[in-house]
């Protein structure tokens, strides 16, 4: 086991139903879905950015969100720094990409190849997995 995965078991091992609702326990570590266009942060405008819900990882800046019409967060690259990584999704009868956090292991979506230049990528996200960040210290969780 490397030493990225003992530090992702150690946070798993946190008892996530007790620091969590219901909706996002649901959502964050059992790969859920939250219901579309009902995510508090699928609208947010302002200058910040996005945040694991779970353990509070840089995940997207929020110039690169867009509306893509879908329902949740769209974004088409996350931050630099890699927190966010990928596996293939199998799950109800579809191939697809998930998305989840590297430090803590917390399901955020999935990736599709339909999303606009520069990168083509749409990483559409729950909003109960992330918490805005702004640049104006506001602090809103999904």
């Amino acid at each position: 086991m490397s030493t990225d995965e003992k530090a992702n078991a150690s946070i798993a091992k946190k008892d996530w139903k007790t620091e969590l609702t219901d909706e996002e326990y649901y959502v964050c570590r059992e790969a859920g879905t939250e219901r579309p266009f009902t995510g508090v942060l699928l609208d947010e405008q302002r200058d910040g950015l996005y945040v694991c819900k779970c353990c509070e990882a840089p995940l997207f800046p929020s110039d690169t969100k867009f509306d893509a019409g879908c329902g949740w967060p769209s974004f088409y690259k996350q931050l630099d720094d890699g927190n966010v990584d990928y596996r293939e999704d199998l799950s109800h009868g579809m191939r697809r990409v998930e998305i989840f956090c590297k430090q803590c292991g917390s399901h955020l979506g999935h990736v599709f190849p339909d999303g606009p230049a520069p990168t083509g990528q749409r990483y559409c996200v729950n909003s109960l997995s992330m918490t805005f960040k702004g640049e104006d210290d506001t602090q809103i969780k999904g």
